[in-house]
This record gives structure tokens, C-alpha cells and sequence, in this order.
């Protein structure tokens, strides 16, 4: 990585201010866990059978309750560790020091990357669940549908059970909320509000329809149904459709091969184990999310490990500065109810369009 320092005679020693959307997600992080072993915590999953007509000829009924045990393993693990030069610190009037560098990499990597794991895995979820997810152009929302739809997706299946229980939270993207603005259905008082605890996260609009909580993304690159977690220079970045050379040695019945001429791709229907040639497969892209709705009570974003550690020159074997190291051991899961063992908590309406097609 190449040395950005700005080493001008006088330099401001203060940060320009970090303009972003902090973590919209606080409400569901949990610490209460228990834990099996170094990735693995223990969550009970039980239910139980209902009444039977009582027969007053004496007898009872008898139930059953099935109690499992069920093991999560967190498999998102990330670090990062970054050397100030003692020069740097110096020339720079400590512009380049360990608490600046700490305080950018949070505001604008860590906490953004736990947004964009909590709505990736939720929508991951929800798409997977018949009657939870939906797929609309974002020219699909007006103003004149706008609230019905949301009232719509809010009521969806089993989420009535949340939202009675004011257990529901439903992200929006921007362009959806300027359009409930604009409502003419829609009487509610839109508020701005700041969800980050301190800082200097951008405020984000708010508002509410039948007591769930309508909370806007503004920073839309982190509101995405599926990322690519090791991109070139780090980070996150939405997961792109991209063609693949197969690895199939003889083309396999049912699958969609394509072809490539020039920098185009064309399906193929149905090739046979004698046409001859190089076939590609086409990985998904993601799709930008408009809508996600969840509940903190099933959904949690379960840190294990959040560790920092700084390093004076001197204590460590890197170089001659000060080193700052980060990691984090995370992950978010959504729980089944506790009543037939299903998952109905999760919501997600997807644009249409996929991310690099």
C-alpha cells in the first residue's frame, strides 16, 4: 500500500469530519451467548404438542416435547493491521497516529461491513423462505403504491406475530422513503434522527407505519443482498455476476452453460457430452435490497471475538512505529420460532437489476 501521508510544513493536526452513515444494526447485537467452544454457541430449540379432548372416563392425554440442542458457528473472521512510521507521526503534526487511524477505520470499515453483514445474511434468509421475499424495479415503487406495499410487507406471513409484539424494525433504501414522503396516503410524522451513539454519523430519517419502526439506509453500498468479502483492496463490496470456465469435464443435463465470443457470453441450451469446446457458468450478482425487515428477538449479530491491540516502537518486530492491530470474529443468525420450529421473522423486497450483469 503506498504511503498517503501528507507531509506539508503546517499541517491541521484535527481530522476532516467522516461524513457516513454509521451502524444502523445496535438493536440486534447480543452478548448473551454461551459458547461450546472457539466458534460455537448453544442455542435451545423446543416445542411442544397441543390439547386433546379430555375423556372423563378418566385418562390423561399425553404430549410431547422435543427439546434440540442446536450448535452456531460463526465463520466471519476478519482482521487488519496497520504500522505509523515514527517519521510519519513527526512530519505529519501526529495527523498519522494510531487514534486517528483507529477512529477512521471504525467510522468508515468496521462498523459499515456489520450493516452489510446483518442485511446480506438476513436477506439470504428471507429469500430462501416462500412468502418472505419479493423482487421489485425500483421504478416499481410510486408514490401512490409506496405505503401499500410497505403495509403489505410488514404484514407478510407470520411477521404480524413481531409486530404486535413491537418487535419489528423495516431498513428502507432513500428512494423509498423520499417516496413515502411524498404520500398522500401516508400521515405520519418523518423525523431525522442520529441512530449512532456519538460520533459524527449522518442523521437518517425515521418514521413509523403500525408501530414498526421505518429506518432509511442512506449509504446504500452497504444495503446489498449478497458481498464479496475479500475484493482487491479490502473491505466489502457488492458480489458481481461474473462467467466462470467450467470445471465440469462432460456437460451436465439441466444446467445453462454459455459460450463466449469476443467479451459476449451466449447460453447455451443443452450441450452434449460431444460438443466439443469451452463452456462457461455464470456466477449471481447481487441485487441492490429496497426493502429488509426484521426482528431483533430472532435475529442477532453475535460477536465473539473484538480485539485491538496497540503496539509503542520498540514492543513489537514490524518496524520502527507505532502498530495497530484489529480483529473481529462475528456473524449473524436468524433463530427459528419457538412455536413449530420455522423461520417467518425475516422480509426482504430485491430490485430486479443484478449487480455487474
Amino acid at each position: 500500500m503506498p504511503n498517503t501521508s501528507n507531509y506539508a510544513e503546517k499541517w491541521q493536526p484535527e481530522l476532516l469530519e467522516i461524513i457516513i452513515q454509521e451502524t444502523l444494526t445496535s438493536p440486534f447485537v447480543t452478548s448473551n451467548v454461551r459458547w461450546l467452544d472457539a466458534k460455537t454457541f448453544h442455542f435451545t430449540q423446543m416445542s411442544t404438542s397441543g390439547y386433546k379432548n379430555h375423556s372423563r372416563n378418566g385418562g390423561w392425554n399425553a404430549g410431547e416435547y422435543v427439546q434440540t440442542d442446536v450448535p452456531y458457528t460463526l465463520t466471519h473472521d476478519r482482521d487488519i493491521e496497520f504500522l505509523v512510521d515514527k517519521a510519519d507521526v513527526d512530519e505529519t503534526n501526529a495527523t498519522a497516529s494510531i487514534k486517528n487511524i483507529s477512529e477512521t477505520f471504525v467510522k468508515t470499515q468496521s462498523a459499515p461491513e456489520k450493516d452489510a453483514l446483518l442485511f446480506s445474511k438476513v436477506a439470504q434468509t428471507a429469500l430462501a423462505l416462500d412468502g418472505y421475499h419479493s423482487s421489485t424495479a425500483a421504478s416499481g415503487f410510486t408514490k401512490a403504491n409506496v405505503f401499500d406495499k410497505l403495509k403489505a410487507m410488514i404484514g407478510a406471513g407470520k411477521l404480524r406475530r413481531y409486530k404486535a409484539k413491537g418487535a419489528l424494525i423495516c431498513y428502507v433504501a432513500s428512494f423509498v422513503m423520499d417516496l413515502l414522503e411524498a404520500s398522500d396516503k401516508f400521515t405520519r410524522k418523518i423525523e431525522m434522527t442520529q441512530i449512532a451513539e456519538g460520533g459524527l454519523g449522518l442523521e437518517t430519517r425515521i418514521t413509523d407505519i403500525d408501530g414498526v419502526p421505518i429506518m432509511e439506509v442512506i449509504d446504500d453500498e452497504r444495503f446489498y443482498d449478497r458481498f464479496d468479502w475479500e475484493p482487491e483492496d479490502g473491505g466489502f463490496a457488492p458480489a458481481a455476476a461474473a462467467y466462470v470456465l467450467t470445471k465440469d469435464t462432460v456437460p451436465v443435463s439441466g444446467k445453462t452453460y454459455y459460450t463466449k465470443s469476443g467479451d459476449s457470453y451466449s447460453a447455451v441450451a443443452s450441450p452434449s457430452a460431444d460438443d466439443i469446446g469451452e463452456y462457461y457458468e455464470k456466477t449471481a450478482g447481487s441485487h441492490k435490497i429496497n426493502v429488509l425487515i426484521a426482528s431483533p428477538l430472532t435475529t442477532k449479530l453475535v460477536p465473539k471475538i473484538a480485539s485491538i491491540y496497540g503496539f509503542a516502537p520498540g514492543a513489537h518486530t514490524k518496524g520502527d512505529g507505532w502498530l495497530y492491530q484489529n480483529r473481529d470474529l462475528s456473524d449473524v443468525f436468524t433463530f427459528p420460532n419457538g412455536k413449530d420450529g420455522k423461520i417467518d421473522s425475516v422480509y426482504v423486497d430485491v430490485d430486479t437489476v443484478e449487480y455487474g450483469a
